[in-house]
């Protein structure tokens, strides 16, 4: 008998700890107006296009004034290690001059490549969390809309010369 009750208040507590929230991500940030990137230095607000981030585990917040410097970390050597979630901004509601808020998981979003939209360095990578949103926006700017699994260095032509260099240049 003892052992038909220990099994069942065994279940019952099972039961009860699947009942509890899932897991989450942590939070996206808003980052103040004297954040700045976190590879250059180079003030967040200052840049039109989207912006990125990275919460660790730990709840610091590294904030990117471009999508280049994001995937340079995420495909860097310290790679996923520490690493919370990543965001972007959905450039469907945001203002393309002064993004502001709109975060969306990373993985989540839709990307636009090789367009003609200007950023912080230059062209840059769009994020939009509809696809349709992200085709609308090729279609007005150039460039092809990819998921975040097709996005990789070869496709963004990192690691020949890292993002933050070429930023650095920019300023020049």
């Amino acid at each position: 008998m003892s052992v038909k009750r220990n099994a069942s208040v065994i279940v019952v507590l099972l039961l009860l700890a699947a009942c509890g929230d899932a897991p989450r991500s942590p939070t996206a940030g808003e980052p103040a107006d004297d954040a700045v990137c976190a590879l250059d230095g180079m003030s967040l607000k200052d840049y039109p296009g989207p912006k990125a981030q990275i919460v660790f585990m730990d709840g610091r917040i590294d904030y990117f004034c471009s999508l280049a410097e994001l995937f340079e970390v995420l495909f860097g050597e310290e790679g996923q290690r520490g690493i919370g979630a990543s965001y972007v901004q959905d450039m469907g509601k945001a203002a393309w001059d002064k993004p502001r808020g709109h975060w969306i998981e990373a993985r989540n979003a839709s990307y636009v490549i090789d367009s003609r939209a200007q950023g912080a360095m230059g062209p840059t990578v769009a994020t939009f969390a509809s696809k349709e949103d992200a085709q609308t926006f090729a279609k007005r700017e150039g460039g092809r809309v990819l998921d975040y699994s097709q996005v990789r260095p070869d496709v963004l032509k990192l690691g020949t010369r890292p993002a933050h260099e070429a930023h650095d240049d920019s300023m020049r």
